[in-house]
């Protein structure tokens, strides 16, 4: 490896920002480049969005690493950081007969509009379902949802939102209160963690990257960069291999039990998550090994949680009370929340991003 990057020499601005940096590193590493342009939605300034997709490696290597950043959109900052730096600094340290797929802001439309759902206000990270099913059931989350999405963001409209969380943790228990905010529900449109009545473009065009860049894998790493869960600039890792799998062992062995195994975001029990990438990839992958986790990086602790309510009091309320001024001020809280400017934070995530890379691709070229 040839040194870290400063952060600022890896974190975009916004998203074209980012893009431009990525595709730059990813040229200069001599990576195949392929980008997915969203038919419909557009950036900010009108200019187009796009899924970019960078690989290095043997077209026919046994062993793929899979590397997705922006799924919660404002959080592909992060992500796609890591994934530059890589590119521009470590390129040269790929073993041999390991292959890596760098998706660079799968949700680009959040990326872009500094929101973490998509173009139609959908969680990406909970719309990898059959939506031919009946919906999952989030059995509380009716009850909650006018407190959690107040009719104005204001002290005492969040004083009231906190009334009523307060009294639903002490009826129902923290762990039924988290697995209500973070499970994933698929009734209310304009809400948390709504996971669409319907697949995301960004859900297909997934499937068509991991079939056409990944077809020749018999073994899949994956690393499905986020933002928020643990300590301030440090990896929280989310496995959701089986307990006790192979592919557990594997992830345990490349990254450590104590990262791997038991882990409880926030302290709490880990939410019966819905509709993950993770579980898209798996499906797309059709019986071959997946091994890995979501990774996220710390930012306000269990603090976060307002931060995604404000996002979607942006997206939903904010209109019925018109005021650009707040709602810059409001949309730069949510984007301190997920990506902080801090240099020690951004520091952080580039070393241990680059550190989590290198342990898969080691991984996955000396199998236990």
């Amino acid at each position: 490896m040839s040194g870290q990057p400063t952060w600022w020499q890896a974190f975009g601005v916004d998203y074209a920002d980012a893009r431009q940096r990525f595709r730059s590193a990813a040229d200069r590493a001599g990576a195949s480049l392929t980008s997915y342009v969203h038919p419909d939605a557009k950036a900010p300034d009108g200019s187009e969005l796009s899924v970019d997709v960078a690989r290095l490696g043997p077209a026919h290597a046994a062993h793929q690493l899979l590397a997705i950043s922006g799924t919660h959109g404002l959080e592909g900052g992060a992500g796609s950081a890591v994934q530059t730096a890589w590119l521009a600094h470590a390129a040269d340290t790929l073993p041999n007969d390991v292959a890596v797929t760098f998706v660079h802001a799968i949700n680009p439309y959040g990326f872009a509009h500094a929101t973490r759902t998509t173009e139609n206000n959908v969680d990406l990270n909970r719309n990898f379902i059959d939506h031919g099913l009946p919906h999952p059931v989030n059995p509380h989350y009716a009850s909650l949802h006018d407190h959690l999405i107040p009719a104005q963001w204001t002290t005492e409209g969040l004083a009231q939102s906190a009334r009523a969380i307060d009294a639903f943790r002490a009826e129902h228990g923290p762990d039924a209160l988290f697995n209500t905010l973070a499970s994933g529900q698929y009734t209310h449109a304009d809400g948390l963690i709504y996971g669409g009545r319907a697949r995301e473009w960004s859900n297909v065009t997934l499937q068509t990257i991991v079939e056409r860049e990944l077809s020749q894998a018999q073994r899949i790493g994956l690393i499905d960069w986020h933002t928020g869960i643990g300590e301030y600039g440090e990896p929280f890792f989310l496995c959701f291999n089986a307990e006790g799998s192979e592919s557990q062992r594997e992830a345990t062995r490349w990254w450590g039990a104590e990262r791997v195994l038991d882990q409880r975001p926030h302290g709490l029990q880990r939410p019966d998550y819905q509709g993950l990438v993770f579980r898209g990839v798996e499906q797309f992958a059709k019986g071959r090994p997946v091994i890995g986790a979501v990774v996220e990086f710390g930012t306000r602790g269990s603090n976060a949680s307002q931060a995604n309510r404000l996002d979607q009091w942006l997206r939903s309320r904010a209109k019925d009370h018109p005021d650009a001024v707040r709602d810059r001020q409001l949309r730069a809280d949510v984007l301190d929340a997920f990506v902080p400017v801090s240099s020690v934070w951004r520091n952080s995530v580039l070393a241990h991003g680059l550190q989590i890379t290198a342990q898969a691709l080691q991984g996955l070229a000396t199998r236990a």
